[in-house]
């Protein structure tokens, strides 16, 4: 007589703790070597567990650096509904302030910027699971505030770069990020999209 067949239990399921200690491991490792030097084996090594849980996890680097930045990147929360469109904006502007100056991101934001050339697969990827997830944060605001006549859908699309890119130009030369310069900066963008 056969015993009976246990019915498969599917996907593999993914200890937390392993997870944590592999993510950690990764970002620490993007901000002490930058992209090009990461491997998946070093990432393996610091986080004290073998190649084969990262490769359950992703499937490549690209996949593992995409996903472990996108939870560092994109507001848990929904995103700011103050009212106004110069409220919503400045909160907006403080998301981006904390995403960019967080010691991590600052140290592996510059590298991984200058792999896109090289790499279009790392661009791409960051594209969908990074830029794409905080794009469709802050468009919801944005969405409210064309719903209130406060902006066209063209200046809209425009005004999700400048949410960032003054910021980011900021930061990577070095320069104070503080309450006083986002508020400015809220008020020089709200002036500029409704003027």
């Amino acid at each position: 007589m056969t015993s009976p067949r246990r019915a498969p239990s599917g996907a593999a399921v993914f200890k937390p703790q392993v997870t944590d200690a592999i993510t950690t491991a990764a970002v620490d490792a993007l901000a002490e070597h930058g992209y090009a030097k990461l491997s998946m084996e070093g990432v393996a090594k610091r986080a004290g567990v073998g190649k084969s849980a990262l490769y359950r996890r992703w499937p490549s680097k690209v996949e593992m650096v995409t996903d472990v930045l996108a939870h560092l990147s994109v507001p848990a929360g929904p995103a700011p509904d103050t009212g106004s469109l110069r409220g919503d904006i400045r909160a907006m502007l403080d998301a981006v302030a904390d995403w960019l100056t967080d010691p991590r991101m600052r140290a592996i934001l510059p590298s991984l910027v200058a792999e896109y050339d090289r790499n279009p697969a790392l661009a791409e990827a960051s594209a969908n699971h990074i830029s794409g997830p905080r794009r469709a944060w802050a468009r919801e605001a944005l969405d409210r505030a064309e719903r209130r006549g406060d902006l066209t859908p063209e200046v809209s699309e425009l005004l999700l770069d400048l949410l960032v890119a003054p910021t980011y130009w900021r930061v990577v030369h070095g320069r104070e990020v503080d309450g006083r310069y986002l508020d400015l900066l809220a008020d020089a963008l709200t002036r500029g999209v409704t003027g």
